[in-house]
């Protein structure tokens, strides 16, 4: 598996700001109301930033040697499947909510308190998300064997 890179996650996060401030260019442009997120939003995120540091820790201890138990590997890819899943949103929805800040910021009337700290928690939250999730992705990475070098020449036929 490969790490996440800070170039999709970037890319991610300028796609998402585009996608917001489209998305509330249209909204008015259609006489309706700006796009808010809700304050459950920024909770879920912290909520999940943690609980993947918490599955992540014991996977480190495992493979550090300072637990008694070894490593599983299924659960070490799990979490670390997880991680990168949650790197990914915490990255698109933190770009989402620049790009409805960005809009807020440029409209002739200054936003209302209650909408523009909705955005700008959600994007403290997707940043962390995406900070606990790249620990938690490196936390859950286990060495290479050497096994894993020769995979395909082990067992096999000779290509003689």
């Amino acid at each position: 598996m490969r790490r996440t890179s800070w170039v999709v996650l970037l890319l991610l996060a300028l796609f998402g700001t585009v996608a917001g401030f489209l998305v509330d260019v249209g909204l008015t442009a259609a006489g309706r109301p700006t796009f808010t997120p809700v304050l459950s939003l920024p909770i879920l995120f912290v909520v999940l930033a943690a609980v993947l540091i918490a599955f992540a820790v014991p996977i480190a201890r495992a493979k550090r040697g300072s637990a008694r138990t070894r490593v599983n590997p299924f659960r070490a890819m799990r979490v670390a499947l997880l991680a990168q899943a949650s790197s990914l949103v915490g990255a698109l929805s933190c770009g989402f909510a620049v790009g409805l800040g960005v809009y807020l910021l440029t409209r002739p009337i200054s936003p209302q308190l209650g909408s523009f700290s909705a955005v700008v928690s959600t994007i403290a939250a997707g940043l962390i998300l995406v900070g606990a999730a790249l620990v938690a992705e490196y936390l859950c990475t286990i060495r290479k064997d050497d096994d894993d070098e020769h995979a395909g020449s082990a067992g096999g036929p000779d290509p003689r």
